[in-house]
């Protein structure tokens, strides 16, 4: 029996590992943080369309992401501490909306997501 696979899926895994492949460690700090945001923009668009299986796939993926944020944070640089505390509420959000989809506030950690990588990537240039 033959699996069904999501096209854009399938595009979406060949281009992270492709990426991944050689970063540096900056580079994977951005691919995280571009993961967990485009998740949480996928969860919102399935929700609004009545796609659990799509939603539920984006806020596990977002949480995968978010975790792997979570385990390279050097606690003892100053930014550690508020980022290790951002992206455990984060998370804490993410995983709270499988139960009670909250599409504003998960709109809000996708914006503050995309402004770390913004910055991050600015300040490294």
């Amino acid at each position: 029996m033959q699996l069904r696979r999501d096209p854009g899926e399938t595009y979406r895994r060949v281009d992270f590992d492709a990426r991944v492949k050689g970063a540096s460690s900056l580079q994977l700090v951005a691919l995280c943080l571009e993961q967990a945001a485009g998740s949480l923009g996928r969860a919102i668009y399935a929700q609004d369309h009545a796609d659990n299986s799509a939603k539920s796939a984006a806020l596990t993926r977002a949480v995968a992401a978010i975790t792997a944020l979570e385990l390279g944070v050097d606690s003892a640089h100053p930014a550690g501490q508020p980022l290790l505390q951002l992206y455990q509420a984060a998370r804490r959000t993410i995983l709270d909306s499988a139960l009670r989809f909250d599409a504003p506030r998960l709109e809000t950690i996708r914006t503050d997501l995309l402004e770390i990588r913004e910055a991050m990537l600015a300040t490294a240039n």
